[in-house]
């Protein structure tokens, strides 16, 4: 049933990425200019013959659905393109960033589930208390808070004025050699940036757990529980907390989507060299195909992760059977 499951799922995750890739390749190819616009605007003008015979060279000037299909064919044999803005091939452009963009999403993420459990939990354990109160106050501050806002203020607070962490990029220019040293200075590197993304989400988090737990406490089982005579520390993390944490196991799988949305912001506020600044530098400089390939591969990782939410969705909760 498994194996029927994942064939199923796999078909899917085919068609939706072919949809994918013909949306993103029309919606970039009918936005306004191209990168012999580009070009020519960089350079003050340009001869119109010359111009047409750049687009005859990146092969702009074919037919819409000739240049469709070129690119789904392209995709087939796995490649994205080449871009003429960075002079190399698309996929090892990305692949050079791929790993600072999953070192910030990751870590970001993990912070606000592990930071909306406990502050969730803390909150749903005293309801109406001043703990609950300052806990949900803060949290609706934070799911408020603009990201480029919360980062600036961040680095202003511990970079500038307290100078304890690093404003910006994800190591030191000239910076040490040896791999424990090159950890310490990433992972110093990284500390503002994975809080600043992380924020938003922890606050979602919390008020979702708090929900969730507040829920839970009125279910029957619960009762049970209690009438057994287990202490209300047992109640809460044996029976209330597991149940609770299921909704939140769903909600990460759904806004990995919106992660790599915010990370474009978080790492053009703080230099990080990952797929989000890399996707802004290719959207001004109209490098479609560099543009089309980051989307592309950003499409792959939420089906993925979302496949591997399932599984552990499943696991987590028995009743559910991932071949249904």
């Amino acid at each position: 049933m498994m194996k029927r499951y994942l064939v199923r799922r796999a078909g899917q995750a085919v068609v939706v990425l072919i949809l994918i890739a013909c949306v993103n390749f029309l919606i970039l190819k009918l936005a306004p200019g191209d990168l012999v616009d580009v070009l020519a605007g960089e350079s003050g003008g340009s001869d119109p013959h010359y111009l047409h015979l750049l687009r005859e060279q990146y092969g702009l000037d074919r037919p819409l659905y000739v240049q469709l299909f070129q690119y789904l064919s392209n995709l087939v044999q796995l490649d994205l393109g080449y871009s003429f803005r960075f002079n190399m091939p698309v996929r090892d452009l990305i692949l050079m960033r791929l790993p600072a963009t999953l070192l910030l999403m990751f870590s970001s993420l993990a912070i606000a589930l592990l930071g909306g459990i406990t502050f969730g939990v803390a909150a749903a354990r005293a309801p109406r208390s001043l703990r609950d109160s300052l806990i949900s106050t803060t949290a609706l501050l934070a799911y408020s808070t603009p990201l480029f806002w919360a980062g600036l203020m961040l680095i202003i607070l511990f970079s500038v004025k307290f100078g304890v962490l690093p404003s910006g990029g994800m190591a030191t220019v000239d910076g040490p050699k040896d791999i424990v040293s090159i950890i310490v200075d990433v992972s110093r590197h990284l500390v503002l940036p994975s809080i600043t993304l992380a924020l938003f989400y922890m606050a979602t988090y919390t008020r979702l757990m708090r929900a969730s737990m507040l829920d839970i406490y009125n279910m029957d089982f619960v009762r049970t529980a209690k009438a057994k005579g287990l202490t209300p520390h047992q109640v809460a993390y044996r029976h209330v907390v597991p149940n609770s944490i299921l909704p939140l196991i769903s909600l990460f799988g759904v806004q990995l989507g919106s992660v790599l949305g915010g990370s474009v912001v978080v790492e053009v506020v703080f230099g990080w060299p990952g797929l989000g600044s890399l996707a802004f530098d290719a959207l001004f400089q109209r490098d479609v195909n560099l543009l089309m390939g980051i989307l592309f591969l950003s499409s792959v990782m939420v089906i993925l992760v979302n496949l591997a939410i399932d599984l552990l969705y499943s696991w987590l909760d028995p009743r559910i059977e991932v071949g249904a």
